[in-house]
């Protein structure tokens, strides 16, 4: 017997905008990579295969404009600039997580690696 669970399927368009943020490319792995703490971009580069300098720093720009990612540059030589997930990114933990654990059930590996070698 199925469970009904008490939800408004109705079309919300708060809901729609975070679908539309969190599923721009690359924006979802960035944030996962970012859920691991503070890093700086040349190793988000480096922990997210496919991913280019471009597209990473536009997706950097719109999630700082948004309030999920800051920014912080370090007054050292060189500069030092490191990215880290605000509050209302890390509130993202659990969603990330689940889409993690629905991704290893539901989607092949094979998908995975095409998504990784730009596929």
């Amino acid at each position: 017997m199925e469970t009904k669970l008490t939800f408004d399927s109705s079309y919300c368009p708060k809901f729609q905008a975070a679908v539309e943020l969190l599923g721009r490319r690359w924006t979802g792995a960035i944030v996962r990579t970012l859920l691991g703490g503070s890093v700086r971009f040349g190793d988000i580069l480096h922990r997210v295969p496919g991913l280019s300098d471009r597209l990473l720093s536009e997706r950097l720009r719109e999630l700082e404009g948004e309030g999920i990612v800051s920014r912080t540059v370090f007054p050292e030589v060189p500069v030092r600039i490191e990215y880290r997930l605000t509050e209302k990114g890390r509130e993202l933990q659990r969603i990330i997580e689940a889409v993690d654990t629905w991704a290893g059930k539901w989607t092949e590996a094979s998908a995975t690696a095409d998504v990784a070698s730009g596929h």
